[in-house]
């Protein structure tokens, strides 16, 4: 691509709302909220996906489909709704100029987690991604029974968690946007439930790659108080964090 065609492709980008910040061409990188390419390895997304299928649900800007074609994928769906409707901050439109840009094969499927069907996308998919989802459902242990029948071998979920020392499976409510504002955030399950609930969905096997350290949720409790100004008891913050799990059947 030529410097006008870079700068053409920078001006289209600029025009929409990202989430995700990725590079759509040499020099062209879209200004999105979150750097997704630094939690890969917390993700423990795999090196090589040669001839895997895989289904990314909740895609928005479709960082991790394109991530996964780009890893050797045979087939990649991107599946996402409330990200596309234009409902929120985002549409469809930045998932779409990506595509373009990327010269990419990824498909696309605007369904709703809880309208997944493996009948309707050609599944189920060696590997489905369910990254930052989980906590944004009203109704988390279908949506994970939805996507257990999509998955024919292996689930990468990663989410947001909370009462992170609380030894028996349990969760928060947040009711009117009590988490970060976020009326969408519903559910802040500890690791322990997160591990139970992923096995009730049908999953053999689960191993925890990432969960937040104790040390790391008291920095960051503070770091919200002072930086962000959360009025949050401090005591509740350093309950929070995130973590991830890889699940197989």
């Amino acid at each position: 691509m030529n410097q006008r065609g870079r700068k053409e492709l920078q001006a289209e980008a600029d025009a929409l709302t990202w989430f995700h910040t990725m590079e759509l061409a040499d020099g062209v990188r879209t200004r999105g909220i979150v750097e997704v390419a630094a939690g890969l390895d917390r993700y423990g997304f795999p090196d090589r996906l040669d001839g895997k299928t895989v289904l990314d649900v909740g895609a928005w800007d479709g960082f991790y489909s394109f991530e996964a074609e780009r890893r050797g994928a045979a087939r990649v769906v991107a599946s996402d709704s409330f990200s596309w409707n234009g409902s929120n901050d985002g549409t469809k439109a930045a998932f779409e100029l990506a595509r373009r840009a990327l010269g990419s094969s990824v498909e696309d499927a605007d369904v709703d987690v809880l309208d997944l069907d493996p009948a309707t996308l050609g599944g189920p998919f060696d590997v489905v991604l369910f990254l930052g989802v989980l906590y944004h459902m009203r109704h988390p242990m279908l949506a994970l029974d939805r996507v257990a029948a999509m998955t024919r071998d292996m689930m990468i979920l990663e989410t947001a968690v909370d009462l992170c020392t609380f030894r028996r499976p349990a969760a928060v409510f947040y009711p009117r946007g009590e988490l970060e504002g976020d009326p969408t955030n519903w559910w802040g399950p500890n690791p322990r439930a997160v591990v139970e609930m992923v096995g009730a969905a049908g999953f053999r096997r689960v191993e925890v790659i990432y969960r937040p350290k104790s040390a790391y949720r008291a920095a960051r409790a503070v770091y919200r108080r002072v930086a962000k100004g959360d009025r949050t008891p401090l005591l509740d913050i350093a309950q929070r964090g995130r973590m991830t799990l890889h699940a197989w059947k």
